[in-house]
């Protein structure tokens, strides 16, 4: 028989579990990398630039235009990488509190 009472226990549970995963994204970080580790940048969990390494070989006037390139390569892959990880995460942090239900993504609650 169906326990309303049971079922909304459980999701008050899941909704604290999810909230605590998503505050905790910030702490999840990953570094993406162009130009053969030229430009290296780190991002959190919540998709914010952490920091930033760039060779001083290519720091020259003529080289602007391919710096920005580098820049903008390196955060789009760091945001990439962090967003497997964070899902990852949030995937841990509600694990055995939902139901395997085929098809359900939780990347809308990554915040």
């Amino acid at each position: 028989m169906f326990d309303m009472m049971k079922m909304m226990g459980k999701m008050k549970e899941v909704q604290a579990k999810m909230k605590e995963a998503q505050d905790n994204l910030v702490r999840v970080q990953a570094t993406g990398e162009a130009g053969g580790g030229m430009v290296k940048v780190t991002v959190n969990g919540k998709k914010q630039v952490i920091s930033m390494d760039i060779d001083a070989t290519i720091l020259k006037a003529e080289d602007k235009v391919l710096v920005q390139d580098l820049v903008v390569a390196a955060v789009n892959k760091a945001n990439e990488e962090v967003e497997i990880v964070a899902k990852e995460e949030l995937k841990k942090a509600t694990d055995g509190l939902l139901p395997n239900i085929p098809g359900m993504d939780l990347s809308s609650f990554m915040g």
